[in-house]
């Protein structure tokens, strides 16, 4: 996995953790559980406390001394941080069995995320809707993306056309990329990519389950 811009000084690990406290918070507001602390956060998903409090910190709230921090103020903190309680618009290229998956995602929708169109080269598909979303040819990402104002691209196709697509993506004026092809892109600096390889998941789950003891 690459998140490629230079801008961002916050570690991936503090990102990639981030979200599952939110879930626990989720969980402990339902409960009507008022305050949590960076102890309890890290004796539920095993993790130390101190890590927890300086991945916090990104998020610009204060916690309380003996006390921890307000579930919902935390709530709505790390929701600001991660941009889940605004809307941002994204574009797919690729409108095969996985991008129709994406499409399908309802997950997205919660987190702010909303695939508003999706593009293919297949002329066949133009003018389909697939999950409520309509496909357009390629020829019509500029146009669109510029209308629009999308600044986010998902990419599903074959990792032969990944490149390419990037690069029209580019063009067009997405300024992220989220790469579910096996493909490493090469992209300019001031664009942010994330590598979404499937096989990376599956490859450490097979190789503990193989040498699981």
């Amino acid at each position: 996995m690459n998140l490629k811009n230079k801008t961002v000084d916050i570690p991936l690990p503090t990102i990639r953790r981030i979200p599952y406290y939110l879930r626990l918070l989720y969980e402990y507001d339902k409960m009507g559980n008022e305050w949590i602390s960076a102890t309890e956060i890290g004796t539920m998903l095993n993790l130390n406390s101190i890590q927890v409090r300086k991945d916090l910190t990104f998020t610009e709230i204060i916690g309380k001394p003996k006390k921890g921090y307000l579930v919902k103020d935390l709530i709505e903190s790390i929701e600001d941080f991660l941009g889940w309680n605004s809307k941002t618009a994204a574009v797919l290229i690729g409108a095969g069995s996985l991008g129709v998956a994406l499409l399908g995602f309802d997950g997205f929708k919660r987190h702010g995320l909303e695939i508003i169109a999706a593009f293919d080269s297949d002329p066949v598909k133009s003018g389909k809707i697939i999950r409520s979303v309509k496909i357009y040819p390629v020829s019509d990402l500029n146009e669109y993306v510029s209308r629009n104002e999308v600044s986010l691209g998902i990419i599903t196709v074959p990792s032969l056309y990944a490149q390419e697509t990037a690069q029209k993506m580019i063009e067009a004026g997405i300024k992220g990329i989220w790469n579910f092809s096996p493909a490493k892109l090469q992209v300019p600096d001031n664009i942010i990519v994330h590598e979404e390889d499937l096989s990376e998941g599956y490859a450490i789950m097979s190789v503990m389950l193989k040498h699981y003891k």
